[in-house]
């Protein structure tokens, strides 16, 4: 099979870092080709044109040419700058985290992931147009631990298979779903889920985006989910992510 010394593609912006004296590498989720880095030539030269196409979190329509390791930005076009994701810091901070945990999950080379891609633009427009931010980003998490491979088990207790009836109950981030009373006795390491946590998480499962806006938990809830969801990522990740730490002072200072 060919491989051309020049290809063309869709990606989403993950990170960028400064390279050599003028230059910019990019780390990209890509329609195509999944997760690459490219290096962006002259984007720190103030002259530069590509440089504000190649921000974090930026949609944008790229020609790619292949260099020795890593392909080189010839031509940047923004899709979607999802403008709105850097008018407060909680904004950016929640939208580092959506892309910080595809970033920390997938490697170069896995080749290309259309519906993963689709599943980050869809989730970071949502951010950028004002739908719920715990809503959005509680479905990305979901939907990512399917495609992914990591799916929780919510329905069964992880550890026996009986049913997990509709009371409080406990959470296993080693077994990764919901044990039962029965065993929650005698495994260690298990966090207390509660009865509405429990059931939001199966909603968020289960459904579409459309029928899981129909969400309305407490703060207490929220606060829950998103806790046992941040543990659930650190267990399988095994590291702490970035952006969690951040977004929880932006809210301290917001209180």
């Amino acid at each position: 099979m060919t491989e051309f010394r020049s290809v063309r593609v869709h990606a989403i912006v993950l990170r960028h870092a400064d390279w050599g004296e003028a230059d910019r590498l990019v780390t990209l989720f890509t329609r195509e080709r999944g997760k690459l880095r490219a290096v962006a030539k002259g984007a720190r030269k103030i002259t530069s044109r590509k440089a504000g196409h190649l921000e974090p979190f930026t949609h944008v329509k790229l020609q790619l040419a292949r260099g020795r390791s890593l392909f080189i930005v010839t031509q940047a076009d923004t899709i979607d700058a999802f403008l709105p994701l850097r008018e407060t810091l909680e904004m950016t901070g929640t939208a580092s985290y959506v892309v910080e945990l595809l970033d920390r999950f997938v490697y170069e080379d896995e080749g290309a992931n259309p519906t993963l891609f689709r599943l980050l633009a869809d989730t970071l427009k949502r951010l950028a147009t004002g739908e719920d931010m715990w809503l959005a980003v509680r479905y990305y998490e979901m939907r990512l631990l399917d495609f992914l491979g990591f799916r929780p088990q919510l329905f069964e207790c992880a550890n026996c298979g009986r049913e997990i009836k509709a009371e409080d109950q406990f959470f296993s981030f080693s077994a990764g779903g919901a044990i039962c009373l029965r065993c929650g006795g005698g495994l260690p390491n298990l966090t207390h889920i509660s009865v509405d946590a429990l059931k939001y998480l199966r909603h968020f499962q289960r459904s579409s985006y459309a029928e899981s806006k129909r969400a309305q938990p407490t703060s207490e809830v929220q606060n829950e989910v998103e806790t046992l969801m941040h543990g659930y990522f650190t267990y399988l990740l095994e590291r702490e992510l970035n952006s969690p730490g951040f977004l929880k002072e932006v809210r301290g200072k917001n209180k």
